[in-house]
């Protein structure tokens, strides 16, 4: 008897939720922030993951939904980290799902939904266990941020601007040594950022954009000119700029403009931002904000593994092969307190950041985490935007930025 009651119970909650239809959620009183505007008082439909109707009059019950009440908080897209080496006291280049996973979930809390795992400077032995420990931990993280892609960060950079990069590992460029990195992980590499002024850069340009992967300039000494070239070839974006970043400089008593003043003067180029506050103080950021506007300014971490740690020692890069660096007002840093070694933010302060030191109103700064990315990255069809048919990427945070809640395609994996 007591084994046909459990089937039957069984057997009336598989009807009940055929019924209500599967995945649905239903958040109600969110402040929902769109592009140009906040809604308030408003209400978001999802259904198998994704989004389904968005607005303040939404009559239909929507049965068997889980009720999400925001109670007025800040409903927003979930954030987008194209620029992420790791957090939590973990890096993505480790070698192992465990940290991969640690890492993602620690930044899910402060509201990252995607995120692009970026490797530094490394040997291509460490390269390729990262290619195999990601496909071994995507779609495995229930309560961190999804993976986009591998964002590779290093090897092809200038010597002279290497900043916080193993300088073991920098390299020139050669179709020999990138077709065999394409050939270990050309199917998971989304993002590649290199000095285009290397001898060797104008055929990695061309298999790169062949394979349709994002094109990135940084750790560059290029002058105004090179940069212009690598623009029209294709690359799209300009890393973390200002930091390691040519700007003007004498020759000859002459002087030449380099990168940053590309990234001023070419309207359509992204420039990559660490919106910690310190890589780029407030006058610095302000005049970005100025020139460039929330259409073409892609607000990154640069996080390493630091972020969400206390002060104190620490390694950029595989904690077998890394970097020694150090914790401290902040952000990470050298040894010896000559560079940065990255940062240890998270996006959450990124968008507080913009609002409190740029002066952008508060869908103009979730949008750098959010839309724009998603426009540089192509994927702007279902990310980046709370709007019906894209993705259930959200985030609720009160008036400050903290985040309380993170859902990824219409699952919560974050509950404060």
């Amino acid at each position: 008897m007591k084994k046909l009651l459990s089937l039957l119970t069984l057997l009336a909650g598989c009807l009940t939720a055929a019924a209500a239809g599967p995945g649905r959620v239903k958040i109600v009183d969110a402040s929902v922030i769109l592009p140009s505007r906040v809604v308030e008082h408003a209400t978001i439909l999802v259904e198998d993951g994704r989004i389904v109707a968005v607005g303040t009059d939404l009559a239909e019950p929507f049965e068997g939904a889980e009720v999400i009440d925001a109670a007025g908080r800040y409903a927003a897209p979930g954030f987008i980290d194209v620029h992420c080496h790791g957090g939590g006291g973990h890096d993505f280049s480790d070698g192992t799902v465990e940290a991969m996973l640690g890492a993602a979930e620690m930044h899910a809390r402060h509201g990252t939904t995607l995120i692009y795992p970026t490797t530094a400077s490394c040997s291509n032995a460490t390269l390729f266990a990262l290619f195999d420990t990601y496909r071994k931990a995507a779609g495995r993280n229930p309560r961190g941020a999804a993976f986009g892609g591998i964002h590779i960060e290093g090897g092809y950079l200038s010597p002279e601007m290497k900043g916080g990069q193993d300088p073991r590992y920098i390299k020139h460029p050669t179709p020999e040594d990138y077709n065999a990195i394409l050939a270990a992980g050309g199917d998971l590499i989304a993002r590649w950022t290199f000095a285009p002024e290397l001898p060797g850069s104008e055929g990695l340009i061309r298999e790169l954009s062949r394979r349709g992967i994002q094109l990135s300039m940084g750790h560059t000494s290029a002058l105004y000119e090179e940069a212009v070239a690598a623009y029209d070839a294709g690359v799209s974006s300009i890393t973390h700029f200002y930091s390691m970043t040519s700007g003007v400089t004498r020759r000859n008593a002459l002087r030449y403009a380099g990168v940053i003043e590309a990234g001023y003067l070419l309207d359509g180029i992204y420039v990559e931002t660490i919106g910690d506050g310190i890589h780029l103080p407030a006058p610095l950021l302000r005049l970005i904000w100025k020139v460039k506007g929330p259409d073409r300014i892609v607000g990154v971490t640069d996080a390493m593994r630091g972020a969400g740690m206390p002060d104190g020692p620490t390694v950029l890069g595989s904690i077998h092969d890394g970097m020694a660096a150090i914790i401290e007002d902040g952000v990470a840093k050298l040894p010896d307190r000559s560079s940065f070694a990255g940062s240890v933010c998270t996006t959450d302060r990124v968008v507080r950041n913009y609002i409190a030191l740029a002066g952008a109103s508060l869908p103009e700064a979730v949008q750098v985490m959010t839309l724009t990315p998603a426009r540089l990255m192509r994927i702007d069809d279902r990310k980046g935007s709370i709007a019906a048919g894209k993705d259930a990427d959200i985030v609720l945070f009160d008036k400050d930025i903290n985040v309380s809640l993170t859902m990824i395609g219409g699952r919560v994996v974050y509950r404060k």
